[in-house]
């Protein structure tokens, strides 16, 4: 089913994250939220490694209207409870992180779990429940390479499912090629790219600013369509 929401696309560095896609294994298109690189200042210059899009269920905005209808988006991207609201939020979230230099499998890994680690340990919940699933997902990635142009995707299932699949940036692949069950994993891969230590800043910046405008829309006084376009968002209702 596709979404009933326009959204427009997000270009990133050479890619462009299309306005909707199907994640592997689902009938329903999930809306581009909002999109942005992630990227490290090495010797005094910022290099940038992936770009990020993040894909959102379209009951998303429901759930969130209620506590966030009204906000600037300046208000939403300063709020850390916001973005932990995305991620802990009763509806299903597609990540697709695609290369802007190669990696392997071992260096994403790596780098994702010591981040969900960081994360369970300053709440207290590193658990050996934890600890196998950060082993599963570490063996699923091991002897995987991602050249420039291949994506890592991601789908958050709550209350605990973590989908994996991995494909091309313009292909989605039909079928997902593991699956986690940690409710911790599932919403710490999400946590580690727009949360307080996010490292994609201008995804959550994206995101801020696009869910503002969808939260906030509204029909005309005369009861006509009305369209708003702003920060890469055009929404016809």
């Amino acid at each position: 089913m596709a979404s009933s929401l326009a959204v427009t696309s997000v270009s990133v560095e050479d890619f462009v994250f299309p306005p909707s896609v199907r994640p592997p294994a689902t009938d329903n298109s999930f809306f581009l939220g909002g999109a942005g690189v992630r990227g490290l200042m090495i010797e005094g210059k910022f290099i940038t490694f992936t770009a990020i899009g993040v894909y959102l269920e379209e009951g998303a905005v429901a759930s969130l209207a209620d506590k966030w209808k009204g906000k600037s988006a300046t208000e939403l991207a300063e709020s850390v409870e916001f973005f932990r609201d995305i991620v802990t939020g009763p509806f299903e979230k597609f990540i697709q992180i695609t290369m802007l230099k190669p990696l392997t499998g071992a260096q994403y890994s790596e780098k994702v779990a010591e981040n969900c680690v960081a994360i369970w340990k300053a709440i207290g919940i590193y658990t050996e429940a934890e600890e196998k699933a950060i082993e599963k997902f570490m063996e699923i990635f091991k002897d995987e390479k991602f050249p420039p142009g291949c994506s890592i995707m991601f789908k958050q299932c709550p209350p605990k499912s973590l989908r994996i699949a991995f494909g091309k940036h313009d292909a989605i692949p039909e079928a997902d090629v593991a699956v986690i069950e940690n409710g911790p994993l599932s919403q710490s891969v999400l946590e580690s790219i727009i949360g307080k230590s996010g490292v994609s800043p201008a995804a959550k910046e994206s995101l801020a600013a696009r869910l503002h405008q969808l939260l906030n829309a509204t029909k005309a006084s005369n009861g006509e369509a009305e369209t708003k376009e702003n920060n890469g968002v055009e929404i016809k209702e």
